[in-house]
């Protein structure tokens, strides 16, 4: 099996991947690209944008998308190798989410394999390290007014919390029954985000969690379990029960479960800066968008262009 370097990911396995082409992610087409080194592989999946142009296969619930590999060779050379061949197919290659840790090699490959190259700061990521934290250490070092919130709406006994270890379609269907009604936009592809958790509760590594408030749900969230990292994919709550803080209390139980049962030593909050992610991560990280242009294609070079222009215009303001 393919993986990247450094931990493992949901989104790295081949089942993302052929979910997001099942549910119409891919483009106008999937493309795999693969890159050889002697007995070491890289792929990288890939969708057509339009003709002549790549993207990563990814969507909105992606972390990140980053080359996996097969081998422990030379994996530099063979995603050099893989950048190289794509150069045959196309004129322009974009990648986004890359994290902050996988942009070093992909940049690299990139200039090595002949691509004009744009890197540009693109979001952010929040996580947890726990480093040589317990559950009571972690805890500890939160805001003063989470843990505060936590104790106080806990000891009312208002919220009811439920967690599961398997997915259960009648828990799924009150998660779909929040997310209808709270604030959040309507899910553009909940039968996506359905056979997503369907696959990793057959893999045992769902948790899920559920808040209800007079036998009413009110708050749910969808996180998973693998190599040591819990990963949380989407909340949602009802706006109206706020007030006694159902999601906050939900958020602790779930983090409580995932580091003293699961015994994990990383939670990854996936992209996005808001700020209530801060209360519950110590660790802040850029997400990057990479742009490639292949200077052996007349169409690239207009793009190429007028990107490098942006970049300078904004160094120069």
């Amino acid at each position: 099996m393919a993986r990247a370097a450094g931990f493992a990911s949901p989104f790295d396995r081949a089942s993302w991947f052929d979910l997001l082409a099942a549910h119409g992610f891919a483009g106008d087409g999937r493309v795999d690209a693969l890159g050889e080194a002697g007995a070491t592989t890289a792929h990288l999946p890939l969708r057509i944008d339009k003709p002549g142009q790549l993207a990563g296969l990814t969507n909105w619930y992606s972390f990140a998308i980053r080359p996996l590999y097969r081998g422990e060779g030379d994996r530099e050379a063979a995603l050099c190798r893989l950048f190289r061949d794509l150069r045959t197919r196309a004129a322009r290659l974009s990648l986004y989410p890359v994290r902050d840790e996988d942009r070093p090699a992909i940049a690299s490959a990139l200039r090595a394999a002949g691509w004009w190259m744009k890197e540009s700061r693109a979001g952010d990521r929040h996580w947890l390290d726990l480093g040589d934290m317990d559950q009571d250490g972690w805890w500890a070092s939160r805001p003063g007014a989470l843990r505060s919130t936590v104790q106080r709406k806990a000891k009312k006994g208002i919220v009811d919390l439920q967690l599961l270890t398997a997915f259960d379609p009648g828990s799924w269907a009150a998660y779909e029954q929040i997310y209808a009604a709270s604030w959040k936009p309507e899910e553009s592809h909940p039968a996506l985000l359905r056979a997503f958790a369907e696959v990793e509760g057959a893999g045992g590594r769902l948790r899920m969690g559920i808040a209800r408030i007079d036998g009413i749900p009110v708050a749910a969230q969808f996180w998973t379990v693998e190599d040591g990292t819990a990963f949380i994919h989407k909340l949602a709550h009802v706006e109206d029960s706020l007030k006694a803080s159902p999601g906050t209390l939900l958020s602790a139980a779930l983090f409580r479960h995932v580091i003293d049962v699961d015994g994990v030593r990383r939670v990854d909050f996936g992209t996005g800066n808001d700020a209530y992610k801060r209360d519950w991560m110590n660790r802040h990280d850029p997400l990057w968008r990479i742009e490639a242009f292949n200077p052996s294609r007349v169409a690239a070079w207009g793009p190429a262009f007028k990107a490098f222009a942006r970049s300078l215009l904004r160094k120069e303001k």
